[in-house]
């Protein structure tokens, strides 16, 4: 089951906390036996995109397979801190060419 605690918890914008919760309802509705064309009027979204947040909604409840939204967001920080860090490396070795120290031991053995 979704828990809407995690998905809160990336929201940093009282915008995107109220987006999260219009999906979340539009979904509801759906899964409470409406279809998709009249919860889409009714609250003038596109069909594909409340299709698109039912399937989400499924894949998030384990009825289908693929990423979920708390997966999808870890993945997103894990790749950006990994490209922070490879940032850091390439500095450090621009600094390093800067300085004179071109890849020699860092303990200084010459062997």
């Amino acid at each position: 089951m979704v828990k809407i605690g995690l998905l809160l918890k990336g929201c940093s914008l009282c915008r995107d906390r109220i987006q999260l919760l219009f999906r979340l309802r539009a979904v509801a509705l759906v899964r409470a036996g409406k279809t998709i064309t009249s919860v889409a009027i009714s609250l003038g979204v596109s069909q594909a995109a409340l299709h698109g947040w039912v399937r989400q909604d499924r894949i998030d409840r384990g009825n289908l397979a693929g990423i979920s939204t708390y997966e999808s967001a870890e993945l997103k920080r894990a790749n950006k801190r990994i490209r922070e860090l490879e940032m850091e490396v390439e500095i450090l070795r621009r600094a390093s060419k800067i300085l004179g120290k071109d890849g020699t031991d860092p303990k200084g053995f010459t062997r």
